[in-house]
């Protein structure tokens, strides 16, 4: 007799993570992982989708776990296949609620730092996903800079230098 099928194993291509974005007074909160993976270091809060939740349920849960902050999301930004990692990643714009921030996983999260929208490419130094480029510049009242400096950035790719008045 046979086996039964197995489930394939836990991989880059079965993974969906859910990031949340999160904006106070013009700075975004970023978390430094405990464990760098390839180039990465800095990133928006994040984790994986659990089967039995929603990947609203899902940014929630991990921001609150990374960060101590409790939030809501106030809208999916887009998502994209991570061109280092090739993992699904959906953006969401989230609110806080309550809390303060601190390194609430100190297995997981090295570090948290509120960066000034125009000094997030000193952490993220390859750019941001253009959707959440945009969402940032016209959150903070610069919507002539949300297209991709030149105006030749592919609409779902990284947008390198040129965010807020950063040089390019």
């Amino acid at each position: 007799m046979e086996d039964p099928p197995q489930p394939p194993p836990s991989d880059h291509r079965t993974t969906t993570i859910a990031a949340g974005v999160i904006l106070q007074n013009g700075r975004l909160l970023l978390v430094k992982r405990r464990v760098p993976e390839g180039m990465l270091t800095w990133q928006f809060p994040a984790g994986k989708i659990e089967l039995s939740e929603s990947p609203e349920e899902a940014v929630v849960r991990e921001v609150k776990k990374e960060t101590g902050l409790a939030v809501a999301v106030t809208e999916q930004l887009r998502e994209r296949i991570h061109p280092d990692t090739g993992v699904r990643i959906l953006y969401f714009a989230c609110a806080i609620r309550s809390g303060t921030a601190h390194r609430a996983a100190p297995d997981e999260v090295a570090d948290i730092n509120w960066v000034p929208v125009r000094d997030v490419f000193h952490y993220i130094p390859d750019g941001l996903f253009l959707p959440v480029q945009q969402y940032l510049c016209t959150t903070v009242g610069h919507p002539e800079q949300a297209a991709a400096p030149g105006g030749s950035a592919p609409d779902d790719g990284p947008v390198r230098g040129g965010l807020l008045g950063e040089p390019q």
